[in-house]
């Protein structure tokens, strides 16, 4: 059976679900796996109000027992508090007592209008609710799991914030596991400490005058075996289907591997990563600008993915719109929400990527239970050090 997710839930609606399909049976879970990467999300400095009403923690419902997978579907269900709130008119499950009012003001940049168009709805609330970046916790909890299991084969996934807005840090060519023992604790997830300081600022000015940021974040995974993906089709090119899973996260427009868009200045003698071989180390590489992925597989370097994310839609100054009932120009719809929310962005990548890695190591090396994909594992790992 191949690895696949799907998440469920309105933004204010009661709860908000993730199911999983596909586990070996016999991994190891606790609560932590699931539940920091959750608070994690909800970091930031520039977050609205609705990260102080939620306190996301997961509840698993289905494929569970004693901490160790089963087997079965496995299904997460993680509250929203503010639901309560919303229950008895805008977001009733069944017909209010009384008529609610129909939002008509899409906001430029997000679903709305064109969720509108495709479903001929007069009332952007159900698209909106769908469409809401709060989707993206149950993606986190899927993350987590897969995490788990990829950390098993040694594979650590990390992010930093790299932009944001006018603000920006010069990229690294080399980061370690130890570089990013603190970066939670930077109020913006940057590595650096000067720039953290005047990306806080910029964020700062810009929700004084009632505007959004947006930025650009890393992702890098450390440990990364090699021989994950396939160059046998475009669908099955692992830089693609991270690319596909990176843009599939709310106002992400831009992803890239490695040098990215760097290597179309650069001459072939200079744009490839050179290979080199010792008995100590096997094979090798001095520099990294594939970003770990050659021929749509890993080659055993850390895998680096950069994406941007476009400042929030939501604007408490709103732009310009029109009144899809009566077609007159107004303002666009307002609703609580971020100034600016790239380092929570960095998060969801986080799980993003590792759930890609996940399924990519249980369609190379299978297993109905994790033992069998541990012996699996290992036989490749002997074969590839001779």
């Amino acid at each position: 059976m191949n690895l696949t997710y799907r998440t469920a839930g309105e933004s204010h609606g009661p709860a908000l679900f993730a199911l999983i399909e596909g586990l070996p049976a016999g991994l190891e879970l606790s609560p932590e796996d699931i539940d920091a990467d959750l608070a994690r999300r909800q970091l930031g400095y520039g977050r609205g109000g609705r990260m102080k009403i939620e306190k996301d923690r997961v509840q698993v419902k289905t494929g569970l027992r004693h901490g160790r997978t089963i087997g079965s579907p496995f299904t997460m269900e993680i509250p929203n508090l503010d639901w309560p709130n919303w229950s008895e008119d805008r977001m009733a499950v069944w017909e209010p007592s009384q008529a609610v009012d129909a939002v008509t003001l899409p906001r430029p940049g997000h679903a709305d209008l064109a969720g509108m168009l495709k479903y001929e709805s007069d009332d952007l609330r159900p698209i909106l609710e769908r469409a809401s970046a709060r989707e993206t916790a149950a993606r986190v909890a899927a993350g987590g799991v897969a995490k788990a299991l990829i950390r098993r084969y040694g594979m650590e996934v990390r992010s930093h914030v790299v932009r944001i807005g006018p603000e920006a840090v010069a990229l690294r060519d080399e980061l370690s596991l130890a570089d990013f023992e603190s970066v939670d604790d930077s109020p913006v997830r940057c590595l650096d400490p000067g720039a953290s300081k005047r990306m806080k600022s910029a964020i700062k000015a810009h929700g004084q005058r009632h505007d959004t940021l947006g930025g650009v974040f890393e992702v890098w995974v450390f440990g990364a075996l090699p021989g994950l993906g396939s160059h046998q089709s475009g669908d099955l090119r692992l830089d693609g289907r991270l690319g596909q899973a990176l843009l599939g996260i709310q106002a992400i427009k831009g992803v890239e591997l490695g040098a990215g868009f760097e290597l179309g200045r650069l001459p072939g003698s200079e744009a490839h990563d050179e290979i080199f071989h010792s008995p100590e180390r096997g094979y090798y590489r001095r520099t990294n600008r594939s970003g770990g992925i050659e021929g749509g597989m890993t080659h055993g370097m850390p895998l680096v993915v950069r994406a941007v994310m476009k400042p929030i839609s939501t604007l408490t100054r709103p732009l310009a719109s029109v009144d899809v009932a009566t077609k007159e120009p107004r303002k666009a719809f307002k609703e609580r929400s971020d100034i600016c929310a790239v380092p929570a962005a960095a998060v969801v990548a986080e799980a993003a990527v590792a759930f890609v890695l996940a399924q990519a190591v249980i369609e190379k090396f299978g297993g109905d239970s994790i033992d069998q994909t541990d012996a699996a594992v290992e036989r490749f790992r002997s074969a590839i050090a001779r």
